[in-house]
């Protein structure tokens, strides 16, 4: 029986123990603060004889009966602001707004709030609510309406700087300040805003015109574009109605296009054919014609160069067997007779020649003119062009030829045309002798030459007769005049003597 009792005394002095423990034993929780007094003790930052103690966050031993625990709320709190002021310009004003606050996390703010607010945790709010109105409207005073307007962050830096002392003493911290709004009861910022909202309104106005306008300019863009597109769709179904009309008309002429088609093949055809026909017949007459009348002209051109090179050629001969003739006429001039006979001989192979030339060129001629009379009785009209073409150029060559070789070989000409006019020469110079009744000879035969030589060079003989005669050649000559003075005006009967001094 006595462990029975030793039993149930342990038991309940450990049940005491726990109730004891329970009893001493005090938590702060996270939003509260724990003031314990009753005790002498010494908090860091809080000035001595203080007398408390101060638990956040943690637990602590607090025995009853000789120390007081009290709690002290670190919550949030709030107190609404509705404050009548008066500006710097004298219109009063009312502001509205909130304040957040809270007490401070250090041990000294809430010592103070502990001192302050411990038992009257309620009256926190109305409390700020004073400070904050006293302040408030001491900052409104001087300030106007435009700068509280203008700046609402100005006046709540200061009103939350001059609040910071007072709040700091009370322990207490301000997390927020807003000025939610600032009624006008005198209709001053009513009146202030009308000149901007009667700028604003007008604006809007025109804005609203001029959107008006635009969505007007663009309706009728719109619509003319519309419009613009119904043309353009009219044009278009138009031209492919005169398309279609025109594929349609096509198609019905298509039979008469074709036949009047084949017909122009056939002319075209036919045309073409008319030009072969044209031209074959052209080859043709340029075979018949053209080529033998050419071949003619050519040939007469030829006998023509061959005659004018036989007549130069003989007329160069004849000169050179002149000269030698009257070299020897002049070595043999002693007596008059065998001169005269020399003389005859050279007029007569002079004529002669002459005949024979002009013969051999009226032959030729009238061999070309046949074969020209023949060929264009064979050709027709365009033949007889052709013929008389080829005479014409036959005519020009020989011109031509000849002006040719007067213009190279002047000399040999004049030397031609003087053998063929030997004769007259010869007589022209014999005539200065007619008349003479004495002859004295000084020098022999040498002297009869050199005689003989003047005489031919007297009244324009020689090479100036020779050219003269060239230049009136072409010239009929007139007839005789009875008893005309002899060459270099001498008279028929003037006697003359010449003397011939020999060397």
């Amino acid at each position: 029986m006595s462990v029975g009792v030793l039993a149930g005394i342990v038991v309940g002095a450990i049940a005491a123990a726990i109730g004891l423990f329970k009893l001493m034993w005090r938590v702060a929780e996270p939003n509260e603060a724990l003031v314990i007094s009753g005790s002498a003790h010494k908090t860091e930052g809080i000035a001595e004889g203080m007398g408390f103690r101060i638990v956040t966050g943690r637990g602590t031993m607090v025995m009853p009966g000789v120390q007081a625990v009290r709690k002290l709320s670190l919550d949030l709190n709030e107190t609404q602001l509705n404050v009548d002021c008066v500006t710097h310009q004298g219109i009063p004003l009312r502001v509205k707004g909130v304040v957040i606050f809270k007490i401070g996390d250090d041990f000294v703010s809430i010592a103070n709030a502990a001192r302050r607010f411990l038992d009257q945790q309620k009256m926190m709010p109305e409390r700020v609510h004073i400070v904050f109105a006293g302040h408030l409207r001491s900052i409104v005073g001087g300030l106007t309406v435009e700068d509280m307007i203008r700046d609402r962050e100005k006046l709540t830096g200061q009103t939350r700087a001059a609040c910071g002392t007072e709040m700091e003493k009370l322990g207490l911290i301000v997390d927020s300040l807003q000025i939610h709004e600032i009624e006008d009861p005198t209709g001053y910022i009513k009146n202030l805003a009308m000149p901007h909202a009667a700028a604003v309104q007008r604006d809007a106005r025109i804005a609203q015109a001029d959107a008006n306008l635009r969505a007007t300019e663009a309706e009728q863009a719109a619509f003319a574009r519309m419009s613009e597109a119904t043309r353009d769709s009219e044009i278009l179904q138009a031209g492919y109605q005169a398309e279609r009309d025109k594929a349609a008309a096509t198609a019905r002429q298509a039979g008469p296009l074709s036949e009047a088609a084949a017909r122009q093949e056939v002319v075209v055809q036919e045309t073409r054919v008319a030009e072969l026909e044209a031209h074959r017949r052209e080859q043709q007459l340029q075979a018949d014609v053209r080529k033998p009348a050419d071949a003619a002209a050519y040939e007469t051109r030829t006998r023509a160069e061959a005659d004018r090179d036989a007549r130069i050629s003989a007329a160069q001969a004849k000169a050179k067997e002149t000269e030698l003739a009257a070299a020897a006429e002049a070595t043999r001039v002693t007596t008059a007779a065998a001169a005269d006979a020399k003389a005859t001989e050279a007029r007569g192979l002079a004529a002669a020649t002459a005949t024979r030339a002009t013969g051999e060129a009226e032959a030729a001629a009238t061999q070309a003119k046949g074969l020209a009379e023949a060929t264009s009785a064979k050709a027709n009209g365009l033949a007889q062009a052709e013929a008389a073409k080829a005479k014409g150029l036959a005519e020009a060559a020989s011109i031509q030829a000849r002006a040719a070789a007067l213009a190279e070989n002047q000399e040999a000409v004049v030397a031609q045309q003087l053998a063929e006019n030997w004769p007259a020469i010869v007589e022209a110079g014999a005539g200065a002798f007619g008349n003479v009744e004495h002859m004295i000879l000084l020098n022999g035969a040498e002297g009869m030459s050199e005689m003989f030589a003047k005489a031919l060079t007297m009244g324009g003989t020689g090479l100036g007769l020779a050219r003269q005669l060239l230049s009136t050649m072409s010239q009929p000559t007139p007839p005789a005049q009875p008893g005309a003075a002899p060459v270099n005006g001498s008279s028929p009967s003037d006697s003359h003597q010449i003397p011939i001094q020999g060397a």
